[in-house]
């Protein structure tokens, strides 16, 4: 006879998944007190006789097919710490399965939402698969496909390769996912810099005179291009825009494309907005950091800055950075970096009390990304980063100080991720969705799907009259 612990470690989970497949009956066991006790054999059998590609996640990673209700079902993938599932379940959405494959936010994912079906790379996965796991037979209707692919290929801080890049790779590998699951409607969030990535990259070196002219998919957009090429090939119809979190009650003004897709063949329309900036269209005003945090208490978990930064966050108020430092000890401060180019406002920076916070990153205490108390000299704690990006306080983050800040900062706003819900729920529904026409949803222009494909149609042509582009 094997214990719990025993068991949990002979089929690498936790014991307390091994007490949930005890409890729901899934591996057979007998009660001695509070704990369970599991023969070897039965172990074995259980093993052997869950289907094939389906069980070593159910074993690895979940817990097992989750009990439905009556709620609109969504599939999650790239899930991370599950920000965007908590907004859709604020909306009424029952999240049946989730994927990702960082062990930090596995943890975190079972820990708060152990019920939930979880795997790890979508790419071991056949929407087949996917359905079985989920408890779906190959009829079930879904709902709705959700998720973020990696962004670090598309991200204008990085090397852009797009789709050449393995993360892109995962990206294409979601969007068959999407249309092998045929569900009612997709969501796919990404970074801004999805809407100017190439999906092949050509470096910079190999171009002009003396090489081939460039192909389509080689020029700036030419990933999202392809992108809604094999989701309208499918028969979904497609909006997007660029939308700023704080737009929809995040205290963070943080911008991410969100695309929604709708097999109906009806093009869905933008997102509803709750707040303005300055309150315009008669909306409340954006949340601001004092807002989010009013209240906050326990011991906070935070880092630490370096004595040689704080000498200078001494000197500066709420809403200050670098240059709000005497002259003589800016360059003093800023070293090399004086001399760079760009606004450089990251640097030395103290959140402003009365506006939302700027885009939460992976790591508060980065030099040029620095994210400080307003008053009190250190960066912001893990709990003041939950309630930026509106996690509950109870959503318990699992793994290293830095391993929670990482899965917070990469997480989807749940507000953003509510926003996405409800409009869903209404078009499932056929309720009437609110428009605002001339509504700035980001501080940059013409990121929309009607602008977008105007300006990419514009730049194809521009190529093709400087004779730069392969006939198409």
């Amino acid at each position: 006879m094997l214990s719990v612990q025993e068991a949990a470690d002979i089929l690498k989970v936790t014991p307390q998944q091994v007490r949930n497949l005890c409890r729901e009956g899934k591996l057979r066991s007998e009660r001695v007190g509070k704990s369970w006790i599991i023969d070897r054999g039965d172990l074995e059998e259980y093993c052997s006789s869950t289907s094939a590609g389906v069980a070593e996640d159910r074993l690895f990673y979940g817990l097992g097919i989750p009990k439905r209700t009556n709620k609109p079902i969504a599939l999650s993938f790239f899930s991370g710490a599950m920000g965007m599932d908590i907004g859709l379940e604020q909306a009424g959405f029952q999240t049946l399965f989730a994927s990702e494959i960082d062990n930090a936010c596995r943890k975190t994912i079972v820990k708060n939402r152990p019920e939930i079906a979880l795997v790890g790379d979508i790419r071991d996965f056949s929407p087949k698969s996917v359905r079985e796991i989920s408890g779906l037979s190959a009829t079930d209707e879904i709902d709705l496909v959700v998720g973020g692919p990696p962004c670090q290929a598309f991200s204008t801080a990085g090397n852009r390769k797009g789709f050449e890049d393995e993360r892109g790779n995962v990206f294409l590998s979601f969007i068959d996912m999407i249309i092998g699951l045929n569900p009612r409607y997709a969501v796919i969030e990404n970074v801004r810099g999805l809407l100017s990535a190439p999906l092949k990259h050509r470096p910079h070196n190999q171009r002009g005179e003396g090489f081939p002219n460039l192909t389509v998919d080689e020029l700036p957009g030419g990933a999202l291009h392809e992108i809604l090429n094999k989701l309208e090939a499918a028969g979904y119809a497609l909006s997007f825009n660029l939308y700023n979190a704080a737009n929809f009650g995040t205290p963070q003004q943080r911008e991410r494309v969100v695309l929604i897709c709708s097999r109906d063949g009806k093009r869905p329309p933008y997102l509803e907005p709750t707040n303005s900036e300055g309150g315009s269209f008669g909306l409340p005003k954006w949340k601001t950091f004092q807002e989010a945090v009013e209240g906050i208490g326990g011991n906070l978990e935070c880092i630490s800055f370096p004595e040689k930064r704080l000498k200078y966050y001494r000197l500066l108020k709420s809403g200050e950075n670098w240059r709000n430092l005497p002259d003589e000890l800016q360059r003093e401060a800023m070293g090399k970096s004086y001399f760079s180019g760009g606004g450089k406002t990251g640097f030395l920076r103290r959140l402003h009390w009365d506006k939302p916070s700027p885009t939460l990153v992976t790591h508060p205490a980065m030099p040029a990304t620095d994210l400080a108390h307003p008053e009190e000299d250190r960066p912001l704690s893990v709990q003041e980063y939950k309630r930026i990006q509106e996690f509950p306080d109870d959503w318990d983050i699992q793994g290293s100080i830095l391993d929670k800040y990482k899965q917070i900062g990469n997480a989807v706003p749940v507000g953003l991720g509510l926003a996405i819900g409800k409009l869903i729920i209404k078009l499932l529904n056929g309720e009437k969705v609110q428009t605002f026409d001339g509504f700035s949803y980001s501080r940059y222009r013409n990121t929309s799907d009607k602008e977008w494909k105007m300006e990419f149609q514009a730049t194809i042509k521009q190529f093709e009259k400087q004779k730069l582009l392969m006939p198409i």
